[in-house]
């Protein structure tokens, strides 16, 4: 399925916006603009590859501001997007997210899927603590 021209160039614009307000550490503003990009993919949501990465930078963005609930429920919706399950970065911050909620089982299995599809890199810029509570069992 393709979005229509205007309302994919629209959910770019609005995205990109986001992405440059993420870059200004403005993370509040960010989320609105991902926010109404979001409300102009049709639903289902997850069913459009613009949801994925909508998700994954409302995660993103949730996440830096320890929002670790909302970025939690992003990034499981973004797994159940187009693409979302073999998305390493998707798989990462899911864990991230889990680990930050306490929720350490559930965490340990996505922080090692995102270690099967890229390995150790993945995990280099981020705290020791994620790698950490998988490395026993690599």
């Amino acid at each position: 399925m393709e979005l229509d021209d205007k309302i994919y160039d629209k959910i770019v614009e609005l995205c990109e916006e986001g992405d440059n307000l993420t870059e200004e550490d403005r993370f509040h503003d960010a989320i609105d603009k991902y926010n109404a990009a979001l409300d102009l993919v049709p639903s289902p949501k997850r069913d459009w590859e613009a949801g994925t990465w909508i998700y994954t930078a409302l995660g993103d963005a949730y996440f830096i501001i320890e929002n670790y609930k909302k970025a939690k429920e992003c990034f499981f919706d973004a797994l159940n997007c187009p693409d979302g399950v073999n998305n390493p970065l998707i798989l990462l911050r899911l864990g991230e997210s889990l680990f930050e909620c306490g929720e350490h089982n559930k965490a340990e299995e996505y922080l090692l899927k995102a270690y099967m599809l890229e390995g150790y890199n993945i995990f280099k810029d981020e705290d020791e603590k994620y790698f950490g509570l998988i490395k026993e069992r690599i």
